[in-house]
This record gives C-alpha cells, structure tokens and sequence, in this order.
C-alpha cells in the first residue's frame, strides 16, 4: 500500500502504520433491506487527504448499495501480530484516470481488461475515524498474561487500544 499521509497528521501517521502490511481490508455496506454485508478488497493507497484507495467493479453490489447509502466500514486484521484496526468513512466513486495509472499493475488483470475496462472504478473512503486494539510481547508474554488475568481478581493490560480521528 502506497502512503501518502501528511508527516503533520499524527492519526492519519499511526493509521497508515497501523495497516501497512495488511493488504486486504473488508468493506462492510449495507444492503438495501438494512443487513450488513462484507467483502475483501485491496488496499491501494492511503492518501494526504485521508482517504483510503481500492479498485472496484462499477457494476458491482457494493457500487449499488452506495448509491442509498454511503457510510462504510473497513476492518484489518493482522493476526501474527494481534492487530486489529476498524475504520469508519464515507465512500465515493470516481473514475480518476491519472489514479488508475499510478496504481495499476499487471495484477489487476485478473479482475479487469485493462486500465482503460469501462467496468474498473476508483472507491474512495475518506476516513472519519478509527478504532484499533495492538497486543503487548510475543505469544508466549501475551499467554503469560492471559493466564495472569484469569487468576487474578484485576483486570489484566493484554495490550493497546486507541481511536483516530480522520
């Protein structure tokens, strides 16, 4: 994932570092009879402005269903490390062709004709905010502490947790 986020936002920083080595994030719309549904895409690219960049089908469900509505979610997960990040934005389709060029690679192929399928859309979420939870040590530390929790009338720190505003 390309990182474009300004050195002076610290939240949009610790977001780009939260989910840099995650490729996949699920996109949870809402459906037009209010239930949730949730897909993978591929994060492209976090830019300045605070919005995260896929490549997406424009005749596609999820095209559709933010038509009625546009408030998303997005969830990472990385679970060698324990870190989970969830993130709330508004999503928006254009058709940028000069962002089509940047982050296109042969890859893309295997979901579109080209850089130039009329089917290939650009999907924006600009972030509003985000939630993350990061676990303290290795496996073997976060054991340890798990068992001391669970014989100790104190709650026990597994770890971090944090909110980022977009």
């Amino acid at each position: 994932m390309r990182n474009d986020a300004p050195a002076d936002d610290a939240d949009l920083r610790k977001l780009a570092e939260l989910i840099d080595d995650i490729e996949v994030a699920m996109l949870t719309t809402q459906a037009a009879d209010g239930s949730l549904v949730s897909r993978p895409l591929q994060t492209l690219k976090l830019t300045a402005e605070g919005d995260l960049v896929f490549f997406t089908a424009a005749d596609s469900a999820k095209v559709h269903q933010l038509t009625n509505d546009l408030d998303v979610n997005l969830a990472y997960a990385n679970h060698d490390d324990k870190r989970y990040v969830s993130v709330r934005g508004r999503a928006r389709i254009d058709r940028d062709p000069a962002l089509v060029d940047e982050l296109w690679t042969p890859a893309q192929n295997v979901y579109f004709s080209g850089k130039d399928d009329p089917n290939l859309a650009v999907l924006r979420v600009r972030v509003r905010d985000a939630m993350y939870w990061e676990s303290a040590g290795n496996f073997a530390e976060r054991a340890l502490d798990f068992a001391r929790g669970m014989w100790s009338e104190q709650p026990h720190d597994l770890g971090t947790r944090g909110h980022l505003h977009g």
